[in-house]
């Protein structure tokens, strides 16, 4: 190379290969903090007093909220990576890493919660100029460097002492390069490509198209946590120091007090050529939970990078968002068997732990009918697996069931826009069949409809009293429903108007319910979710019209029962409206998936409407609270974490 044109300071490949270490690091932290979660004994079931029982459940809480805020940062990396052209990266080395892999003073290993673990986290997440220790056994070979001097045209390894001045670096590199070539050059990825607030509620699924706002993307990861100024509510370096210094004062109080399971640290599934720092796993039962867990969490990094591989304007993007999600949930369960089974013969102190098992290859695979089909055929597989493994287990049974709607929900989708053959458009949807619940649905034939009354959705609105009065006679005792008492199209008309879906008709002239054109949630002041769409709840047609409940408090969760009422639930029909598009198409299916302890999950065109019809946003996917507690309603914002809610769904 001329002395006319030397190696460049800074090129696309630095800092495309910068970028890819953020992703592994962020991806390995989040699960070193899952593993410690996960580990964590649950209730006074497992030994713990009632103090130490909601101390170590706010622990949990708080940790999974870190790893879902690292999540949040890899988000944020990936759309950085592909603003620049680049395909994000999503694998990473297996456990324990070794070293150089990373900065010296970076060891990352699975281990359960202890006292040295929860150091080693304070010190992981420690900001600019603190002189936390690592935590005992974490501590890295000394000397170790990286950086190779001079210009070269292969990368090579970044050497820094904490992720928040790693990241400082990219920073400059990103404002260097934009120096050098320009912004439009540098940053000349389809931004539809990346993910975005239409698809996940993530803080880091943000847009990145130039370079402010690449600049406040990596601003956010360092504030949030690696680098944070240590006077910062809330970063993860102050939730980790509260967790540290109320475990030594439990500690204190009862020298007995174990916080966790003894989870293996580096857990494998097959015997290690260099068994140093791993425990092989024998015992059967965890083999095939910790084998189900991993399969769950390869499936979830190929589906997520099957996201950056389609427009947003591609509903697999919605649907591979959203069966990624799905996952996480059976993996947790799965995971959590894991650290309370025993790891086997040659380990009898200790037991297993989710391993984490990365694939060579995660790569996302050409979009369209074949992807699709491979995503269903190892859906089933996992599917198949969770049903073999002891359904005497409830977390066994709870990942058999999260993995059975991922199914249906992956095999119902519409076919693939990519195909190459014409698809021929779905039907428009005819009036679903009458759930079934345990006390029934009570059916009344008439000579021109049938009506159809779920009881257990009912919320008691009178609109069927009041504008339909010879038909729904009120304060009767057994039969309150005369069919043939009042006209079929005002009948219909009124049958349409109960919010709940409590009431359901069929014609005798085929003329049934379709459908709205509009898919709407409304928020009822003080009440439940109003939901007119074509609904599947927990992966179930459900009618079209729905009441759920958002107060937390409803004892036939997810549908409303009346319980905001009398527990005095305060929640306003008229939050401010957000600055978002209409959609293109505002109708189809809509999936609502209530998550374990925590929010309804809604994938398909939408539109949140306050309580008088004012559009609050338009979204394609989003989050809405149902613990009654977020501060941001009707959008979750974590506080369901934060303050224990539990669902019985």
């Amino acid at each position: 190379m001329s002395q006319d044109n030397p190696v460049p300071a800074v090129s696309r490949e630095k800092i495309m290969h910068a970028l890819y270490e953020a992703a592994e690091i962020e991806h390995c932290l989040m699960c070193t903090y899952l593993y410690a979660a996960f580990s964590l004994r649950d209730g006074e079931g497992e030994g713990l007093t009632a103090e130490e029982a909601a101390a170590v459940a706010r622990w949990r809480r708080m940790i999974l909220g870190v790893a879902v805020d690292e999540m949040s940062h890899l988000v944020a990396v990936w759309n950085i990576t592909a603003a620049l052209g680049g395909a994000p990266h999503f694998g990473r080395a297996n456990f324990p890493l070794d070293p150089g892999y990373l900065p010296a003073g970076l060891v990352v290993r699975l281990a359960p919660f202890n006292e040295a673990v929860i150091q080693h986290f304070v010190y992981l997440e420690r900001p600019e100029g603190s002189h936390e220790p690592d935590g005992e056994g974490f501590e890295g070979p000394a000397g170790l460097t990286r950086a190779i001097p001079g210009l070269r045209l292969t990368p090579t390894g970044y050497d820094y002492r904490t992720v928040g001045e790693f990241y400082e670096e990219i920073s400059a590199n990103l404002r260097q390069f934009v120096e050098q070539i320009g912004e439009e050059a540098v940053f000349c990825g389809d931004p539809a490509l990346q993910l975005s607030q239409a698809e996940s509620r993530l803080v880091g699924a943000k847009p990145v198209t130039h370079l402010e706002s690449a600049l406040s993307a990596i601003e956010t990861i360092i504030i949030e946590g690696e680098g944070a100024p240590a006077d910062r509510d809330n970063s993860h370096f102050q939730r980790f120091t509260a967790i540290r210094e109320e475990f030594k004062a439990l500690k204190s109080k009862n020298p007995g007090f174990v916080a966790a399971h003894p989870a293996a640290v580096n857990p494998v599934l097959r015997r290690p050529p260099q068994p140093e720092g791993r425990v092989w796993i024998e015992n059967a039962d965890a083999m095939a939970t910790i084998d189900l867990a991993n399969a769950a969490y390869a499936l979830m990094l190929r589906l997520l990078a099957e996201v950056y591989a389609l427009p947003s304007s591609d509903d697999d993007k919605l649907l591979y968002v959203g069966t990624a999600v799905g996952l996480m949930q059976a993996l947790t369960v799965l995971a959590e068997r894991a650290a309370r089974l025993p790891a086997g013969p040659s380990n009898p102190h200790c037991n297993a732990g989710v391993s984490f098992t990365a694939l060579r290859d995660t790569a996302s695979f050409p979009p369209g009918a074949s992807a699709r089909r491979y995503y269903l055929e190892r859906m089933e597989e996992l599917g198949a697996a969770a049903e073999s493994i002891d359904q005497s287990d409830p977390r066994c049974l709870q990942a058999a069931k999260v993995l059975h709607n991922l199914t249906a929900r992956l095999r119902d989708a519409p076919a693939p826009k990519t195909l190459t053959a014409p698809v021929t458009p779905p039907s428009a949807p005819v009036a679903p069949p009458a759930i079934k619940t345990d006390q029934g649905i009570e059916v009344v034939e008439g000579e021109n409809l049938t009506i159809m009354f779920d009881e257990q959705r009912c919320i008691h609105a009178r609109f069927c009293v009041t504008q339909a009065p010879a038909t729904f006679l009120a304060n009767m005792k057994g039969s309150w429903i005369n069919a043939d008492a009042t006209e079929p199209e005002l009948l219909s008309g009124t049958i349409r108007q109960c919010a709940s879906g409590a009431l359901s008709y069929r014609r005798k002239d085929g003329h049934n319910e379709t459908a709205p054109p509009v898919n709407l949630f409304s928020l009822r002041e003080n009440g439940p979710y109003a939901v007119r769409a074509f609904l599947k709840i927990d992966g179930k047609e459900a009618g079209f019209r729905a009441t759920l409940c958002r107060c937390g408090a409803s004892a036939n969760k997810p549908f409303c029962d009346g319980s905001h009422v009398r527990i005095g639930f305060t929640a306003t029909g008229e939050p401010p409206s957000e600055d978002s598009p209409i959609l293109a198409v505002r109708d189809g299916p809509l999936s609502v998936t209530p998550q374990t302890d925590g929010p309804l999950q809604v994938e398909g065109n939408l539109e949140i409407t306050s309580g008088t019809g004012r559009r609050i946003t338009s979204v394609r996917s989003t989050r809405l609270c149902r613990c009654g507690g977020s501060a941001s309603k009707p959008f979750c914002d974590g506080t369901h974490a934060r303050i224990g809610f539990r669902s019985a769904n």
